[in-house]
């Protein structure tokens, strides 16, 4: 079975960190069989037509020196903050249709696996019709789409409601996304998680390399560094912190909000509390995970689906609330352990690679069991 992974991103080069959860379903995939192959933007005129033996097929949009509208930034982010990338979009939408087209042409694939579906069901709605009505079409839908669409399009409501019609598989990352599809339209879910990128790799804790023993609680922070992501109420919280808790913040990543965040450390008086290298290898990355006392993600969304205007009392509690519990995990040993043991044993029972793939080969074999449709 081949399959085409349509995705917003994807890695240019070896040591480019892109959705390492995804790498990782195609490194399974492979592993369990299938053929797969990736379509994605080429950035900046360029990027590689090969990944760890994967084929990937980088279509053109624009002029080299701007096309930039995806990789190292979120696309959704960049198009709300400039003109440029507005006017950008039609272009990215119609070239990667017309690619898709092309390539399904050439290329027998079983099925379409659509990655992010605004825009991107278009691409695999015009991969499907290149194909002869060969390929099935599976949409995975994460949920901050259909938010977007939302909070601040809602005149493409009409464009979901075709796209999730238009599949012949349709497929949320969790339950809560799958709820707020059915709100859309009547047609059958399935959900299927993300696996974490290397959970499995890993020494359990057991053989886990050695915590630091200097009495320091490293706090860890791991994603893009925009608005949704709340990173601004973790600094916030750490500043909340007992001085008697010695705790440091490492945060990883990247994005439009790391300005606004250095700022507020020094504002803070954190600069020696708080490291921010950016993006890491993968081995680093390992080691932050290893060596982390805690992981925060205070991500944030309104009732609008959005992450801007909220109450100041609100956003003061969220510190609040923030700084309470690393203060309790910072200070109760056996409370600490309980949640890292709890925790490690739902992820091993509820995201396992095994029923991931499983379930993704069933969902294609559905698909594949559906009438064509052009």
């Amino acid at each position: 079975m081949r399959i085409l992974h349509v995705v917003t991103a994807f890695p240019r080069a070896p040591g480019d960190i892109i959705a390492p959860w995804l790498i990782e379903l195609l490194r399974r995939q492979r592993a369990a069989g299938l053929e797969v192959e990736v379509f994605a933007p080429a950035y900046r005129g360029g990027g590689n037509n090969e990944f760890e033996g994967i084929p990937v097929h980088r279509f053109r949009y624009f002029p080299g020196r701007w096309e930039d509208l995806t990789h190292d930034q979120g696309t959704v982010d960049r198009v709300g903050h400039s003109i440029r990338y507005k006017l950008m979009a039609p272009f990215y939408v119609l070239a990667g249709m017309r690619a898709a087209w092309r390539l399904a042409r050439r290329r027998a694939f079983d099925i379409v696996h659509v990655h992010w579906p605004v825009p991107h069901a278009l691409f695999g709605w015009a991969a499907r019709r290149g194909s002869g009505g060969r390929t099935r079409l599976v949409t995975l839908w994460y949920g901050i789409e259909l938010r977007w669409v939302k909070s601040r399009l809602p005149w493409l409501k009409q464009f979901l409601k075709w796209a999730l019609r238009a599949s012949d598989e349709v497929v949320a990352i969790s339950s809560y996304t799958g709820r707020e599809i059915a709100e859309l339209v009547h047609v059958p879910v399935r959900v299927i998680p993300y696996g974490l990128g290397f959970a499995e790799s890993l020494p359990n804790r057991a053989t886990a390399p050695s915590r630091a023993t200097d009495g320091t609680f490293l706090i860890l922070y791991v994603g893009n560094l925009i608005p949704r992501k709340g990173v601004r109420y973790l600094i916030d919280a750490l500043h909340r912190l007992p001085a008697t808790i010695a705790a440091q913040l490492l945060i990883l990543g990247e994005g439009t909000d790391r300005a606004k965040l250095e700022a507020q450390v020094r504002e803070l008086g954190l600069d020696g509390r708080v490291t921010m290298p950016g993006r890491v290898p993968e081995p680093d990355l390992h080691r932050a995970f290893h060596n982390a006392k805690v992981l925060v993600l205070p991500s944030i969304v309104d009732q609008r689906g959005d992450t801007e205007g909220l109450g100041v009392v609100l956003l003061e509690a969220l510190s609040v609330a923030i700084a309470k519990a690393l203060e309790r995990v910072a200070t109760d040993p056996a409370f600490a352990a309980r949640l890292a043991e709890t925790g490690s044993r739902r992820v091993r029972e509820r995201f396992g690679w095994g029923a991931i793939i499983a379930a993704w080969q069933e969902c294609y074999a559905a698909a594949l069991r559906k009438r064509p449709r052009v």
